[in-house]
């Protein structure tokens, strides 16, 4: 007998990535709003500033 996470794992494979406004599922990972589009900004700045400072580091250490 399979342990009832297992299963609810099989069961939950059409999980989409990025939900609609207007799809009433449940099984998503993002939701397309005003929200997940400015977190999403403020970590693809944050992850820019940390390569460009990596870099710069790189530069006058070595």
């Amino acid at each position: 007998m399979e342990p009832k996470s297992r299963k609810n794992k099989e069961n939950n494979l059409d999980t989409a990535f990025v939900k609609e406004e207007n799809n009433p599922t449940r099984d998503y990972i993002f939701q397309k709003d005003k929200t997940t589009k400015r977190t999403s900004l403020v970590v693809i700045i944050f992850l820019l500033i940390l390569i460009a400072a990596v870099a710069i580091t790189a530069i006058f250490l070595n």
